[in-house]
């Protein structure tokens, strides 16, 4: 598990499985264009997978959330891969009202990044910060034919249940 300081969010330099290195950050306003790059470079599945439309590019509305969370309710990491040029090659994000003590998360990997222990670190960094700063469970509704996805949260304490969108959708939850 990664090692999060609870009163900041410090860039994490991880090893993927092929050898590769990213740095796993929280996002900045200055991240908007790497952000919208890396929504485009998605295939058009994981786009779906992670939007659950067919999304091509974020509003510019959408993108202004992404790069700016707020910050009691909200964060957003990114997976940075060192360049020239750096590139934005995965994120993930949790997201909640305001007092409440649940979050819900949502993770995008481009394609020819995935398999690689990414979204495991993302994932567990996301929980980390979550708990460390006051939410007591995460969720997070996928699509039910992500198998990838769902075997990952099932690995990391998630519980998968029918969820209220239907039956082509996982709530998948856990206490942090």
């Amino acid at each position: 598990m990664i090692e999060v300081p609870e009163s900041a969010i410090t860039p994490v330099d991880v090893q993927l499985k092929d050898g590769r290195h990213v740095t796993l950050r929280a996002v900045v306003p200055q991240d908007r264009e790497a952000v919208h790059a890396a929504i485009k470079r998605l295939s058009p599945e994981s786009r779906y997978a992670r939007f659950m439309s067919p999304l091509h590019e974020l509003s510019p509305q959408m993108l202004e959330r992404a790069v700016n969370p707020e910050r009691d309710n909200e964060l957003q990491l990114v997976a940075v891969r060192k360049g020239p040029p750096d590139m934005i090659v995965g994120g993930a994000r949790y997201s909640s009202g305001p007092g409440n003590k649940d979050c819900e998360f949502a993770l995008a990997i481009i394609d020819e990044w995935q398999g690689l222990g990414l979204a495991r670190k993302l994932l567990e960094m996301l929980m980390q910060i979550a708990k460390a700063r006051g939410f007591e469970h995460m969720e997070g509704f996928i699509l039910a034919s992500n198998d990838r996805m769902l075997g990952l949260a099932r690995s990391l304490g998630f519980v998968d249940m029918p969820s209220p969108e239907g039956p082509l959708v996982r709530l998948l939850r856990r206490d942090l």
